[in-house]
């Protein structure tokens, strides 16, 4: 009984210190979580007003850009996948890398390549894992997201889809350089609430104007518009940062949802370790007074058989 006994004492002293280490993570996420909901509300007004300005050019001008004309025969589709750097946030990457294969498989049902980008190192992991090739990756920012990287991100994504070159080809330093796309998917975790993480998944490119197209009434009178230097310049202009803006949003609202994810993981584990260490005691409780029982019970034998071999000497 002793050894056991030891061995559940040793088990109670790792699983509180398991309990402090998640506690901490908790914590820790709980306070990051507030200033990452507050930039993410920061950044909403300047993508929802470029989206109307991108919207009101796109919908007063008849010209024709290439990050807003539809391909007649797409091939071949980029897909950027928003995952975290670390664990020890439940189901948050498990559920847009799950997100993202059903977009992945139904780009495939329709006949299209796909190139994967990817954010974060458990997305990395996950797909060099399965040996299926990504063509770039950005790791170190999952939580922390900073506008460089939203902006590297979308130039990557711009110049994929520009890229008019019939095939892949090397580099002289070995780096393979892929076609140009036609479409491009972007996958990340949307905050919702404390509770509610939603994995979606939106396409990007061409650009999808959802604002003001919805035709005037009769008495309405058409707003005048005039674009300098000229609507195509304007477009050029717009265009390269309603895409960096929409990437930087969807990076701000996986980080709380990371963070979101992860604090309430913690939170769970350190439930759990508490249950376990009550667990454990109880069950080390018993051992002890077993082996108690044990002892009182040798010590009165012993004196009985004493008390009996006197008798008999007598």
């Amino acid at each position: 009984m002793a050894v056991s006994l030891r061995e559940y004492r040793a088990k109670i002293r790792s699983v509180e210190s398991t309990k402090k280490i998640t506690r901490a993570m908790e914590l820790i996420a709980a306070s990051r979580i507030i200033k990452a909901q507050q930039r993410a509300g920061a950044a909403a007004p300047y993508a929802r007003e470029l989206t109307r300005a991108v919207s009101a050019v796109a919908s007063y001008s008849n010209v024709e850009h290439a990050l807003t004309t539809e391909p007649e025969n797409p091939q071949r589709a980029a897909v950027l996948v928003v995952t975290s750097d670390r664990g020890l946030a439940g189901a948050y990457s498990s559920s847009v890398l799950r997100e993202a294969e059903g977009l992945v498989e139904k780009l495939r049902g329709e006949g299209k390549h796909v190139d994967l980008y990817v954010s974060g190192r458990k997305g990395e992991a996950y797909y060099r894992f399965r040996a299926r090739p990504v063509v770039k990756a950005w790791t170190g920012h999952s939580d922390q997201p900073t506008y460089d990287v939203a902006q590297e991100l979308g130039q990557a994504l711009i110049s994929a889809f520009l890229n008019d070159e019939p095939e892949a080809r090397t580099t002289e330093e070995g780096e393979t350089l892929f076609p140009g796309v036609d479409e491009v998917h972007l996958v990340y975790t949307r905050f919702r609430s404390m509770l509610i993480q939603q994995p979606t998944a939106v396409r990007l490119l061409p650009l999808e104007v959802v604002e003001g197209v919805e035709p005037p009434s009769e008495d309405e009178v058409l707003p005048l518009y005039e674009f300098e230097p000229s609507a195509e310049a304007v477009l050029d202009g717009l265009l390269p940062r309603y895409v960096q803006s929409r990437i930087w949003y969807a990076l701000l609202q996986a980080a709380a949802s990371e963070l979101a994810a992860r604090q309430k993981a913690m939170k769970s584990a350190t439930d759990n370790a508490e249950e376990l260490i009550k667990k454990y005691k109880r069950i080390a409780n018993q051992a002890r007074q077993a082996g108690i029982t044990q002892e009182i019970s040798e010590i009165v034998g012993g004196v009985n058989a004493l008390a009996d071999a006197n008798a008999a000497n007598d």
